[in-house]
């Protein structure tokens, strides 16, 4: 009776703590790109499934077929051969499950690794997503502005993301708009995403960069076109220039609050494209993880969060 009661409750514990938890935001795509990979993930999910319940059914049938009995001293079971069906059986559907998610898992990798689907005829938003230790700069090359641990974008219109890194090798991830993908010192990767839905999402480094990693996040906001060409001349109208000295400090090695320029970059310290890895301050900001032990004093340095809050 003490046994029943004790199941009950912990079945009651898990269904209450359940019920107050957040659906995960890989399965709360807003994007073409998340949505086919959330698909991916529950269509895997869902054979998994069923694989488990046929063999715990099988194991259940087992031990209550052959369980022990009792049986005379000098009993001796039958020789029995092995069954061709049951052995092809168990090869076989484990291969066809294998090659059948394999199919699955390329063709998917090339719709995501392509224009959104429905975006094709669009012209994509171009931008340049650079890290360092440990923030995120997104320079918009057309609009000429350049913003800081924060991103803005036009729905409904396909997002070209060009990746690269000032440090250590970071991958980014927006989770509710498709998968993670890392950013290198000496390469630029592309990253095509699109946002459905207006709305507010979170963006991170997916890849442990050093012991700043776990701030190394960026929010993502996604709003009608209209809107955000109305934020482009509000930054345009209100925000600072952003100059060389001024990107040479926040290159340096610590957290910063979100923060906004008019101009990018990239005029004086180009994306590694055609340059064989070299950036314009590679000289001055080598800045690998092995060199923050002894920026320790930077990584605090949120005096500037006050000063350079996102426009809106």
């Amino acid at each position: 009776m003490k046994m029943k009661w004790a199941l009950l409750a912990v079945i009651f514990t898990i269904a209450t703590v359940l019920t107050g938890c957040e659906r995960l935001l890989v399965l709360d795509p807003k994007g073409p790109q998340a949505e086919r990979q959330a698909s991916d993930i529950m269509l895997s999910i869902g054979i998994m499934s069923v694989i488990v319940i046929v063999v715990f059914g099988l194991l259940v049938y087992m031990l209550v077929k052959y369980r022990a009995s009792k049986q005379s001293a000098d009993y001796e079971p039958p020789h029995i051969e092995g069954n061709a069906w049951v052995e092809a059986i168990c090869v076989g559907i484990p291969v066809l499950i294998v090659a059948y998610l394999s199919f699955v898992s390329v063709k998917s990798n090339y719709i995501v690794e392509a224009t959104p689907k429905g975006y094709e005829d669009k012209e994509p938003l171009v931008v340049y997503a650079s890290s360092s230790n440990w923030k995120w700069h997104f320079s918009y090359p057309e609009e000429n502005i350049e913003t800081v641990n924060y991103l803005y974008i036009p729905t409904d219109r396909p997002i070209e993301f060009k990746l690269y890194s000032y440090g250590p090798i970071t991958s980014f991830w927006i989770p509710q708009l498709g998968g993670q993908k890392y950013a290198m010192k000496d390469m630029v990767t592309t990253l095509h995403l699109a946002a459905d839905v207006p709305g507010e999402y979170m963006g991170r480094n997916a890849n442990f960069s050093g012991k700043g990693f776990a701030e190394n996040t960026f929010n993502v906001k996604a709003m009608p076109e209209d809107e955000f060409n109305e934020w482009v001349e509000e930054v345009k109208e209100t925000a600072k220039p952003l100059t060389e000295e001024k990107f040479d400090e926040l290159l340096k090695p610590g957290h910063l609050g979100q923060m906004t320029f008019t101009g990018t970059h990239l005029g004086f310290s180009p994306a590694p494209e055609g340059h064989h890895g070299y950036h314009g301050h590679d000289g001055d900001h080598n800045h690998e993880s092995s060199d923050t032990e002894k920026t320790e004093s930077d990584t605090h340095s949120h005096e500037e969060h006050s000063d350079h809050s996102p426009h809106h």
